[in-house]
């Protein structure tokens, strides 16, 4: 936390950016980090956490390495993302909102991507895959996201 602490100067303004910094180490804000970070900043535990709760990018449990967004906005939807989400879940082992075991990846549903012309649309870490069926899903998870790393 002191390499985190070093790069601000412990303002309260600074909350969600330090918040920001401690969920990237960890991939999720541990009880204790934020705890920390309220001392830091001389502010309550709940301030820390009722802003931590607001926003949905924070997470309060260990989320895997990579994340899986499954798109099922209405273009991805019209055109067979439920199926899609099944396959995925079946692959992975997990629900949606769900982490696998060996924390490598976390599956999403999310509302929308943004890339309705490439519908379906799946998104791992930052690759987008377009016209995604669910017959492909073995192989988007056999393309290893670490070598990209």
């Amino acid at each position: 936390m002191a390499a985190i602490f070093s790069r601000f100067k412990g303002r309260r303004e600074e909350l969600i950016p330090i918040l920001q910094a401690v969920q990237e180490k960890f991939s999720y804000l541990p009880e204790e980090a934020m705890q920390q970070v309220a001392r830091f900043i001389s502010v309550s535990e709940s301030r820390v956490y009722g802003a931590a709760t607001f926003y949905s990018q924070f997470y309060f449990t260990q989320r895997g390495k990579h994340n899986i967004k499954v798109c099922c906005g209405t273009a991805c939807h019209v055109k067979g993302a439920k199926s899609i989400l099944e396959a995925f879940e079946r692959e992975l082992g997990v629900a949606s909102g769900g982490t696998t075991e060996d924390f490598k990846y976390n599956l999403e549903r999310v509302a929308c991507i943004g890339s309705c012309a490439l519908a379906p649309v799946v998104m791992v870490d930052d690759t987008v895959y377009g016209h995604m069926e669910a017959r492909r899903v073995t192989e988007c998870l056999k393309t290893d996201p670490d070598s990209k790393l």
